[in-house]
């Protein structure tokens, strides 16, 4: 253990599938230093240079990726792709070309961190993927780690959307008795309204305070679908008419926030769905709105990947 006033080393990470940022914010806000962050977007890999010109951003297919650079570091982070395990897909897992956990596997022989912290979806936890998980743990084990996943609600730490994950979360075992899960935050999240009054007022709109009265509820959870499904609106029928009892309209994106004379209801911009996905309002993102848009939407929300590397971060400091 670490004794009082000793100086706590520099914590490294690496970041596979990085989107557009949302993980690596959370893990910068727990005290990492990213030194990598792996991505194959070129609309994602744009944002992050955007945003952080002194992060090193290797745009590229995780499959050619060599972790071997990096042995030792004491983070590997990643959101693998969730169309193996979502339901709005197929579900086919280890049969889907998209499944990239054999690669987290890959570099995790390569790298041997100390701690590894995975994000996928809902259905990940499905009974269909029973045997997956159990040959997953099995083989993590084997390489000396111990490792178990939670599901998280967004809404338990701050974001203003009703958003499940599962975190994935790996340490050596003579680390992993010092690790605990975050607990919520026991606090009230802020509404739609009261997240996005602001950019609704931006352009002067006179109904927007009596849109942010409406807007009195969290959002259902944003959807950004995929490179070959989806675009630049708010999910399927369900979740429209959810964004519609908000005020709302979920059939588009805007480009700019409501003017003077709007009536009916707003549809949302590419800032505001990212505030919703508890972005920082001054991160920024690349490329023209279906693009962006899905960068937002594939998002892990930063508070929540922070308050998980927050206490990755506290086990690795006691040893």
């Amino acid at each position: 253990m670490k004794s009082h006033g000793e100086k706590v080393p520099m914590r490294t990470c690496l970041e596979i599938c990085a989107g557009a940022g949302g993980q690596a914010l959370g893990l910068e806000a727990a005290g990492f230093d990213p030194l990598a962050l792996v991505e194959i977007d070129a609309g994602a890999c744009n944002t992050l240079r955007l945003n952080r010109r002194n992060w090193n951003v290797i745009e590229g297919d995780v499959k050619e990726f060599s972790g071997k650079p990096y042995r030792g570091i004491d983070l590997l982070a990643g959101g693998v792709p969730c169309p193996p395990f979502s339901k709005a897909g197929k579900q086919l897992g280890a049969s889907d070309e998209r499944d990239l956990f054999p690669e987290a596997l890959r570099l995790i022989d390569e790298i041997r961190p100390r701690a590894v912290m995975l994000e996928n979806v809902r259905g990940f936890l499905d009974s269909t993927f029973d045997n997956y998980r159990k040959n997953l743990k099995s083989q993590l084990n084997k390489l000396g780690y111990q490792t178990e996943w939670k599901l998280l609600n967004s809404l338990d730490f701050g974001v203003s959307q009703a958003r499940l994950r599962v975190v994935i979360v790996a340490m050596k075992k003579e680390i992993w008795p010092h690790f605990v899960w975050p607990e919520s935050y026991k606090l009230r999240p802020p509404t739609v309204g009261e997240s996005l009054y602001h950019l609704m007022a931006s352009r002067d709109w006179e109904d927007a305070a009596l849109w942010r009265e409406k807007a009195n509820q969290v959002a259902p959870t944003i959807v950004g679908g995929s490179k070959k499904h989806g675009g630049p609106d708010l999910g399927p029928t369900r979740a429209k008419r959810a964004w519609a009892a908000l005020g709302v309209d979920g059939h588009g994106i805007a480009d700019s926030p409501p003017e003077p004379g709007f009536t009916g209801m707003p549809r949302l911009t590419v800032p505001m769905v990212a505030r919703i996905q508890g972005f920082p309002e001054k991160w920024q993102f690349s490329g023209k709105k279906t693009s962006a848009y899905r960068q937002v939407g594939n998002a892990f929300p930063p508070p929540v990947a922070q308050a998980v590397a927050t206490q990755i971060m506290q086990a690795l400091n006691i040893q």
